[in-house]
């Protein structure tokens, strides 16, 4: 890496906006990488855990056919199990309409989705849905984007040890 590009990828904190996160993907706190998505499933758990009955709602985790989706996917669900919260994630691709619709189906507390949509094939992305199915919006943006902020060090983010953990 040049200097240029050690610098741009780690001068800032890759920006948890209103409806999530996206990025290109890479080693730094300006990119997409399991220690991003990892501080962004803190937020949100943290977030979660003011509803009640979040943990027993649990969260559907869906993701698409881009690099590192199923990774980040299962990253997102090892920072929520520490908090207790369960996780639905789906066994295969789905397209993002398909994670809304199981949000309400399955009567989650939220969703996540992993996709960066539109966006180059350098990135990929970390989408927040709410309750209602659809991305989330004032005052929940707000209100995670804080808990996310106030993860000040990667080193402190926990997750579980083995997938198998997730399931129990």
């Amino acid at each position: 890496m040049t200097d240029k590009e050690i610098e741009d990828a780690f001068y800032t904190n890759l920006e948890f906006g209103t409806a999530g996160m996206r990025g290109i993907l890479g080693a730094g706190t300006n990119r997409m990488n399991i220690y991003t998505v990892r501080k962004a499933n803190v937020g949100f758990a943290k977030y979660l855990l003011t509803k009640p009955n979040a943990k027993e709602k649990g969260v559907a985790i869906g993701y698409d056919n881009r690099h590192m989706s199923y990774r980040f996917a299962m990253e997102s669900a090892k920072v929520l199990a520490t908090y207790g919260i369960k996780s639905f994630v789906f066994e295969s691709l789905r397209p993002t309409p398909e994670l809304s619709f199981a949000v309400r189906y399955l009567k989650c507390a939220g969703g996540i989705m992993i996709t960066a949509s539109h966006n180059p094939k350098e990135y990929n992305g970390y989408k927040v849905y709410w309750e209602d199915g659809a991305q989330i919006t004032p005052p929940h943006d707000t209100g995670i984007m804080a808990e996310v902020q106030a993860v000040t060090d990667y080193a402190d983010v926990k997750t579980m040890d083995k997938l198998e953990e997730i399931s129990n």
